[in-house]
């Protein structure tokens, strides 16, 4: 079992039938039917004009960013955002691209009035600031609706383009018990991660206006995501987006009975209350070596990611009694 991330799940039976059975075609040529379905689906689903299918989610938000921004543009985004923190830099490196990072709050918002102020003015001294960049789920945290709504008014306000970093963004509608569109009418654009807690063995999509996504496809062209028969993984995709979403809820209420487990134990401290979706994070007491339970954990099966705080991630190949188990063993090393 291995709690690192829900990067780590594998495809279901479901996926694997309609990976090996998928009707291909040379995608780059935009002759694979089961990509252009699915870009096709997810675009209507989601609310937006055109979907465009990438290999990760890293590429996506890459692809997103260039996509609106020119060289030498510069995008607002969070301190702990992915695409400004875990991603190699990939937007000023290959983008020429300047974020703006900005403290993000406790409950990973970004604060309006820090915003405003980060706006360069339109003065040939600056960098253009063109768009807003958020996250959500951040941390597993998810952004209320009402934020949401203010976004949009904001970058309204100030001329900005609004992007969401969705890798996780069924996860906050679960949460939030809304339809996911209720989430992306607020965007210009939006990533989704079809190989986190919806379970897909890759890819990722990358949703906006037709004119946008025609400029996000020469892009990945460029970057080297042309792929060809690439229908194979998008029959995947489909599915995870058809029949893994239910599979979440269970997710973060393993996430809950997790963090409630941990809160009792010695050496560890956790708040339940503030466990929103499928990630747990737990602070570890200076007694214990955290590296040290890890390669106890490891001899028994159990895979986790040593670090203080401990990020614990629930998925579907995470079980309630697997959870179990876990706190079992970290009782036993006490």
């Amino acid at each position: 079992m291995d709690f690192r991330s829900d990067t780590v799940t594998r495809p279901t039976p479901a996926m694997r039938e309609a990976m090996a059975n998928a009707d291909v075609g040379d995608d780059v040529y935009g002759d694979d039917p089961t990509v252009n379905d699915l870009e096709a689906w997810a675009a209507e689903r989601h609310g937006f004009e055109a979907a465009l299918f990438t290999s990760s989610g890293t590429q996506a938000n890459l692809l997103g960013l260039m996509a609106h921004c020119q060289r030498g543009d510069e995008y607002l985004c969070g301190q702990q955002a992915h695409n400004y923190k875990y991603e190699a830099g990939g937007a000023a490196v290959l983008g020429s691209i300047q974020p703006q990072p900005i403290e993000n709050n406790p409950d990973g918002t970004l604060d309006f009035n820090k915003l405003k102020a980060a706006i360069k003015p339109d003065d040939s001294h600056f960098a253009r600031t063109t768009l807003l960049s958020l996250e959500n789920t951040i941390n597993g945290k998810v952004l209320p609706m009402e934020y949401l709504a203010q976004a949009r008014q904001f970058v309204d306000q100030h001329n900005l383009s609004l992007h969401l970093d969705g890798a996780r963004v069924y996860n906050a509608a679960v949460a939030l018990d809304v339809d996911v569109k209720e989430i992306a009418q607020y965007f210009d654009s939006m990533t989704i991660c079809l190989s986190k807690g919806l379970g897909a063995p890759i890819g990722s999509l990358l949703l906006g206006s037709a004119e946008y996504i025609s400029r996000a496809r020469r892009l990945r062209k460029m970057v080297g995501g042309g792929m060809r028969q690439t229908g194979i993984l998008a029959a995947a995709g489909k599915l995870a987006l058809t029949e893994q979403v239910a599979q979440l809820k269970v997710d973060h209420d393993n996430a809950k009975q997790l963090a409630i487990g941990l809160s009792k134990l010695k050496g560890f401290s956790v708040k339940p209350e503030l466990v929103q979706t499928n990630i747990v994070f737990a602070k570890v007491a200076p007694s214990v070596n955290i590296h040290e339970v890890a390669d106890k954990l490891a001899q028994d099966g159990i895979t986790i990611s040593p670090g203080n705080p401990v990020r614990f991630v629930t998925h579907k190949d995470i079980t309630l009694q697997d959870i179990e188990l876990l706190l079992e063993k970290l009782a036993q090393y006490d």
